[in-house]
């Protein structure tokens, strides 16, 4: 083959791969300067294809239709780079549409101009038959037209180059790489064209967009171009809350975003980079001195700054850019104002003080009040005592009444108790002393303090303990624990009734129920108690159920203090039984290790 055919099938090449460009573009079509480069090498490639047939074509009709081939391409070509240069820096956004329009005036008028050409001879005047070394049959002498479609294209490539190298300077290293591939692809096919303007013999200018797609097809594969675009990854980069500066090796800042003009508010009168960085960053003044410290590694520090009278709070990060090794060529400082969050921080604080006072205040009232209630409650239990021992005829008329006031102060008087009691084991207020006790002898001991109200209902109150049977329980609690049972019992049951107390060693725990024949419990109460309910007022005929408000609670959280358990079964009209369990006699060394567990109970209550 010679030189024209060899030249032919370069460029015939050079077509195929600018359509494998455009091709691989169209798969990210959803992004808009995807589309444009479609656009560029189908455009490159009408060019190159055109071309080609010039160079093979001997007549003049078979170069006048090649022409016609180039001219789909060669008008729009350097209009479509300017528009993805435009698409990516976003230059002129709020104009794009309008400014779209503009750049393809002069390019349509050429492309028409030309496909009228025999008409006017604006673009082409003459078609000469070659001489020399010229690898067309014919030559084109050039038409007044076609001086103005070169000096807007130039003028187009200068506009783009304009626009790119400053949005070079402001993106991030790892960045640039993607605006290099721009410039350089718009710079080879007019270092071409150039040549061509002085060879005047052979046009290069289609192999400048071979090497054009080379470079795109290098972006695409090595630096994600047309992934997120410059211009995507500037907008992200701008409106980052946080302040960023961008400085180079020598601590010149390359770039900034909205956010760090709060910090150093004299960053939004740069306009050339790089700028000098120290006179900014002393503004902190010691900023400089932790970044000098760094020594290359990444560092995360707090800074205070006073703005306008106000103390600022921030985090600062710096972290340090590298190249493809380990050699660092930039930092990255990023301000994170936390002014908002130290505030509220201070302001929790303060609420926090002030609710520790109150609740200070509210612990010493309540058990004033507490105390100045159950006093003359006791007082009037005492009285009622009295009056009852010793009743006048003239009484009688007022005995109901009389017996209705005695067991509401009784009730008052014992739901006092159990308020206090519950207070002080939320409080961590009670002692826990466990020890071994025959549980015999406490259960007759609560019988006798139960006797009298048990006998005013002619309650028959019986037990079967075995005499050695011996549980290891804090004492005080363990008449609380009995006290409540009882109560509750001897309140639900009616005249006549009866209550029996049962124990059995099951292991080391012994069980123990304290069952009646009373009226039961209803469905609400039932519900309430399983639900583990912490307040809660057991029904009753006799309206004396305030004192059942904070009895069984106490019972069953003194029970878990202890290891045990409280649980219960009520048949409505036939009566409830409660089941409780304890542990039994345990060695010196299990009961400490139950205290030392209780100390961490009572922690948590705290």
């Amino acid at each position: 083959m010679d030189a024209k055919q060899w030249m032919a099938l370069l460029l015939f090449i050079a077509t195929a791969l600018m359509l494998f460009v455009a091709y691989l573009s169209y798969g990210k079509r959803q992004l808009q300067v995807a589309r444009t480069m479609v656009l560029v090498m189908l455009a490159a490639a009408f060019y190159a294809l055109g071309y080609a047939i010039e160079i093979l074509s001997p007549s003049l009709r078979g170069i006048k239709i090649a022409l016609q081939i180039q001219y789909l391409g060669i008008p729009f070509v350097t209009s479509l780079w300017l528009l993805i240069v435009i698409q990516f820096t976003g230059a002129a956004a709020q104009l794009r549409s309008r400014l779209t329009f503009l750049l393809f005036v002069i390019p349509f008028i050429t492309f028409f101009l030309h496909l009228t050409n025999d008409w006017h001879h604006l673009i082409y005047s003459d078609y000469v038959l070659s001489e020399g070394a010229s690898v067309s049959a014919y030559t084109t002498v050039k038409g007044p037209w076609y001086s103005v479609h070169s000096i807007y294209n130039y003028s187009i490539l200068t506009c783009g180059m304009w626009a790119i190298i400053p949005m070079y300077w402001r993106m991030l290293p790892q960045d640039r790489k993607q605006i290099v591939v721009l410039i350089l692809g718009a710079a080879a096919p007019a270092m071409f064209n150039i040549v061509y303007v002085f060879a005047q013999n052979i046009d290069f200018t289609p192999f400048g967009f071979t090497v054009s797609g080379i470079i795109f097809l290098w972006g695409i594969f090595r630096f994600n171009l047309l992934r997120l675009t410059p211009l995507a990854l500037a907008k992200v980069f701008a409106t980052i809350r946080d302040g960023v500066v961008l400085l180079d090796h020598e601590d010149q800042i390359v770039s900034h975003n909205v956010a760090a003009e709060e910090v150093f508010p004299r960053l939004a009168a740069i306009r050339n980079y790089p700028a000098q960085g120290h006179g900014f960053l002393s503004e902190i003044p010691e900023l400089p001195g932790r970044i000098a410290a760094a020594e290359g590694r990444d560092e995360r520090f707090s800074l205070q700054l006073v703005q306008e009278g106000k103390i600022k709070h921030f985090i600062c990060s710096l972290t340090y850019i590298h190249d493809t090794g380990s050699t660092p060529i930039g930092k990255m400082l990023m301000f994170n104002d936390i002014t908002e969050l130290m505030e509220n921080e201070a302001r929790l604080r303060e609420t926090a003080r002030q609710m520790s006072q109150l609740n200070v205040f509210k612990d010493k009232l309540f058990t004033v009040v507490a105390h100045d209630i159950r006093d003359p409650i006791a007082h009037l239990v005492s009285l009622t005592e009295l009056l009852g021992e010793e009743p006048k005829d003239s009484d009688i008329v007022h005995a109901e009444v009389f017996r209705e006031i005695k067991g509401q102060v009784r009730s008052t008087f014992h739901l006092v108790d159990n308020l206090l009691d519950w207070y002080r084991s939320q409080n961590g207020e009670v002692s826990f002393r466990p020890l071994a006790w025959n549980l015999q002898q406490v259960v007759r001991q609560a019988f006798s303090l139960a006797g009298a109200r048990a006998g005013m209902k002619q309650i028959r109150m019986t037990e079967q303990v075995d005499e050695t049977l011996t549980v290891v329980a804090d004492k005080e609690m363990l008449d609380l624990i009995f006290r409540n049972l009882l109560s509750n019992a001897i309140k639900f049951t009616g005249i006549g009734g009866c209550i029996e107390i049962d124990a059995s060693l099951t292991g080391e725990l012994v069980s123990v129920s304290v069952k009646d024949n009373g009226m039961g419990m209803d469905e609400e109460t039932i519900r309430l108690l399983r639900e583990e309910e912490l307040f809660f007022k057991g029904p009753s005929a006799e309206n004396e159920g305030g004192e059942m408000r904070f009895g069984l609670v106490l019972t069953r959280e003194f029970l878990r203090i202890h290891g045990g358990s409280l649980r219960f079964d009520s048949v409505p009209r036939q009566g409830t039984t409660f089941v409780f369990t304890l542990p039994g006699s345990e060695s010196s060394e299990r009961l400490m290790k139950r205290e030392t567990a209780v100390g961490l109970h009572e922690s948590h209550l705290d």
